[in-house]
């Protein structure tokens, strides 16, 4: 049995852990979103970011006494993650991971990539359905915007980044720190890896297998998907040249 010493060693190496939901009309999606995190990351505390809705996910989450922000005013899913990630640095966070509420990332994930956080010194692990190739691939439009940002990203930085429009990604303490004051607003999460590789983070790739969204619909059309990859173009080269002191 370990002495005191030890034991309180062990305890200073527990990784306070938030899992970020940004959270926009999932009224049918929200309550299973969380039986997935307390079935397989009991450790891991959560907050819901209820970006406005206008269907009943608010009331969903008073009904079951969900940890959630209620933001006033619609922010998007930018603004929502920023909120989250504010929470998470105002609350003293070690770790903090986006994690979708539709259903389409399995929290069986979360230790190994908090493992591997830990293991490579990574600032943020981007957990990737295109390491593997298991699971839901997304649709074929989809794939082929991917495989153009991974491509881009690529050129403009020399680094891969296989998954980069991936919304299951998992920051540390400095990350967190970063996204809590600077975050895009809209469509981020290409835009966001190319600021820490800018900044000359740590990004690494995760494999993971992604669902399906359970229920509802992706607010990404197909014409807004050649308005999201002709800005997101912009954002990434701007962001490319930008300089940071």
């Amino acid at each position: 049995m370990p002495n005191d010493a030890s034991a309180v060693s062990v305890c200073e190496k527990v990784m306070r852990s938030l899992v970020i939901i940004p959270a926009y009309n999932e009224e049918l999606n929200i309550e299973n979103t969380i039986h997935n995190l307390k079935e397989h990351a009991p450790d891991f505390d959560y907050v819901i970011i209820n970006d406005c809705s206008k269907d009943s996910t608010l009331e969903v989450c008073k009904k079951n006494n969900y940890t959630y922000l209620n933001l006033p005013i619609n922010l998007g899913i930018g603004g929502a993650v920023q909120a989250g990630y504010r929470y998470a640095m105002n609350n003293g966070y070690d770790v903090a991971v986006q994690f979708d509420g539709d259903g389409q990332h399995d929290a069986a994930y979360l230790s190994a990539m908090r493992e591997e956080l830990e293991k490579t010194k990574a600032d943020i692990v981007i957990g990737s359905r295109y390491i593997n190739k298991e699971g839901f691939q997304s649709t074929g439009l989809r794939r082929l915007g991917i495989r153009y940002f991974t491509g881009l990203i690529r050129f403009l930085t020399g680094h891969t980044v296989t998954d980069p429009t991936s919304g299951m990604r998992m920051a540390g303490r400095k990350v967190i720190e970063i996204f809590a004051g600077s975050y895009p607003k809209d469509y981020p999460e290409p835009e966001s890896v190319v600021m820490l590789l800018r900044k000359k983070l740590n990004v690494v790739d995760y494999p993971v297998v992604m669902k399906e969204r359970m229920a509802g619909k992706s607010s990404i059309s197909p014409v807004k998907s050649i308005y999201y990859m002709f800005k997101v173009s912009l954002a990434i080269i701007l962001e490319r040249f930008r300089r940071y002191k």
